[in-house]
């Protein structure tokens, strides 16, 4: 068991759990923060998107031990975030949503990339928002809530493109901070160091 404290939503939890355990399991299970969806376990379906440290991450296939001291910002913490109502409020009009279990990491999505000012056509998004599965075939809705956000956004000059966070001494694709021993619970629990070949 190894102690992990992450912000989430800008308040504190402090969980005593397995090394083995997801950010997202933590995020629900800990956290009592159930926007935050399970689909694949995989990282493929894009589900459990949340943004860490400012950057989107798969939060199914990121280890919380990792995350020690980060900053997570999961769909509920949104709820004030005016680009993100705006992206509610065309999602509900341009039909973008059916069951919904995508929506929360498809909102998540679509906010990060025009945030970053990371799409500018039709075919940018559609390649941007490749990464986030819909079963409902939604993606016509979802595809054109989007846009008309961006067009919004694009018209007031609000697009920006923010700089990468640094990602050295982390463990993970984004956002995981400096493990802070963090490294010897995952070595107790089997999970080898990634070998670097010296030949």
């Amino acid at each position: 068991m190894t102690t992990t404290t992450i912000t989430l939503n800008g308040r504190k939890v402090q969980a005593e759990v397995p090394s083995r355990t997801s950010l997202a399991d933590f995020i629900r299970e800990h956290a009592g923060l159930t926007g935050t969806h399970l689909g694949c376990e995989h990282g493929i379906c894009g589900a459990c998107t949340i943004e860490m440290d400012g950057e989107i991450a798969r939060s199914c296939i990121t280890l919380a031990v990792a995350c020690d001291g980060a900053s997570v910002r999961t769909i509920e913490g949104f709820d004030d975030d005016p680009l993100m109502a705006r992206l509610r409020k065309a999602f509900t009009e341009e039909h973008a949503l059916q069951c919904g279990y995508c929506t929360p990491g498809m909102l998540i999505a679509a906010r990060d990339l025009i945030h970053r000012g990371a799409a500018r056509t039709l075919s940018d998004i559609r390649v941007a928002m490749s990464g986030n599965l819909c079963r409902c075939t939604g993606y016509a809705g979802i595809i054109a809530a989007v846009k008309r956000v961006l067009d919004e956004e694009s018209a007031k000059g609000a697009l920006n493109a923010q700089a990468g966070v640094d990602g050295a001494a982390r463990l993970g694709p984004v956002g995981t901070h400096a493990l802070n021993g963090a490294y010897d619970g995952i070595i107790a629990a089997g999970i080898p160091r990634k070998q670097t070949s010296s030949g």
